[in-house]
């Protein structure tokens, strides 16, 4: 007999609208967005804080917390929502409704696509692409680039695709878990050190209160877990009493901002929550103070919009409508973040979807495209290098 035995795999419960990682095995939800997802390493970690650096107009940053709370009605998730900007109720009026395209679960749990017969019968008498017609699609200096992919392709189904000129059904929402944030100023009651800003202290209590209600701490029991998510709008703006780091009076600063992310952040460590704070801190004059912010999340962006800047006439991004920023990516239960294909990012907003792609420049406006009109040009194809050169240079002495 041999005291060897077979080690037998644990099964751990599923939480609906989650899968693990693949860098960290960290427990990951969907952003609303499966371009962005894609690029952040697979989702946004539970227990962990997203800070968006608004644009300008903070147009899009309130585009993607949109996304965000109605992927989280979709996978049947709580949702506390806090903003000063406009009304909580507001921006749920607004959320895009889920595109149905007839999804089917495979034998797998995956999920597919069934065709309809039209398309079956137009798909059968079109030739499969070939290498040649695949090299004819893709511009010339693109070839030897990685493909870069949208959205990713696994075998399981994580997030939803949305219709942004649909508005998601209303009594889908209403039978969904959505709380709001008080917006009364009043300061925590069992904390001698409170914040100076009372509104960041009513908001953490609100988020404390919410944890414990909803039993999302990990050391709570419960019989079905859940996933609770914040969405918090336009933080640190003046609607919320902040002042750029400043004291009201001018005279000293005001951590307020920073020890609110702080606090934050230990919360959603030791629950199964995740949040989602939009901040303009192009509203910020000391850059030293906004390094401070990003520093107290775990994933950092930032959207720059071409919307009033002379980069929306450049011919080189007529294509789209920003840049994306990876400012940081999380550590978790690693040296080193999730390391994306490219840095190169900029987003795009169509008629009924947000989307985030690789940034490609137009074949004409390429530093050295190696085409033989370049070497017509006498300014450049006459310089010679040398002391005995009779040519005009300006390397000539």
């Amino acid at each position: 007999m041999t005291s060897f035995q077979k080690k037998a795999r644990i099964k751990v419960g599923q939480i609906a609208g989650t899968r693990p990682s693949l860098y960290s095995n960290q427990l990951l939800v969907s952003t609303g967005i499966p371009s962005l997802d894609n690029v952040i390493g697979g989702g946004l970690a539970v227990g962990t804080v997203m800070l968006v650096e608004e644009d300008i107009f903070g147009s899009y940053a309130r585009l993607m917390l949109k996304y965000f709370t109605a992927e989280a009605i979709v996978s049947d998730q709580t949702v506390l929502l806090a903003s000063r900007q406009e009304s909580p109720e507001q921006l749920v009026q607004e959320l895009p409704a889920p595109i149905e395209m007839g999804l089917r679960s495979g034998p797998a749990g995956a999920s597919a696509i069934s065709p309809s017969p039209k398309a079956i019968a137009s798909g059968a008498k079109k030739k499969p692409d070939g290498p040649d017609e695949e090299k004819m699609k893709i511009a010339w200096r693109y070839q030897s680039q990685p493909k870069v992919q949208s959205t990713p392709t696994s075998g399981v189904q994580f997030g939803h695709y949305y219709d942004l000129t649909k508005v998601m059904d209303q009594n889908t929402v209403e039978a969904a878990q959505l709380f709001y944030a008080s917006s009364q100023d009043i300061p925590l009651e069992s904390s001698s050190g409170a914040l100076r800003n009372k509104s960041y202290c009513r908001l953490l209590q609100d988020v404390h209160q919410r944890i414990q209600e909803g039993c999302f701490g990990t050391g709570q029991k419960t019989a079905k877990r859940s996933i609770l998510r914040l969405g918090i709008h336009n933080l640190g703006s003046p609607l919320w009493g902040e002042n750029g780091g400043l004291n009201p009076s001018g005279d000293g600063h005001d951590p307020s901002l920073t020890q609110f992310f702080l606090a934050l952040r230990a919360m959603l460590r030791s629950a199964l929550a995740v949040a989602m704070v939009t901040v303009p801190t192009h509203l910020f004059h000391d850059k030293g103070y906004k390094r401070r912010l990003e520093r107290m999340a775990d994933t950092v962006i930032r959207l720059e919009s071409f919307a009033g800047s002379p980069k929306e006439k450049n011919p080189a991004f007529k294509e789209y409508h920003g840049l994306l920023h990876l400012v940081q990516l999380p550590r978790l239960n690693s040296l080193i973040p999730a390391q994306p294909e490219t840095t190169d990012l900029a987003f795009k907003l169509r008629r009924k979807k947000f989307t985030i792609e690789k940034l490609h420049l137009p074949p004409e406006l390429a530093d050295t495209t190696g085409r033989s009109q370049d070497d017509d040009n006498p300014l450049t194809s006459k310089v010679m290098i040398g002391c005995s050169s009779s040519e005009s240079s300006k390397l000539s002495f």
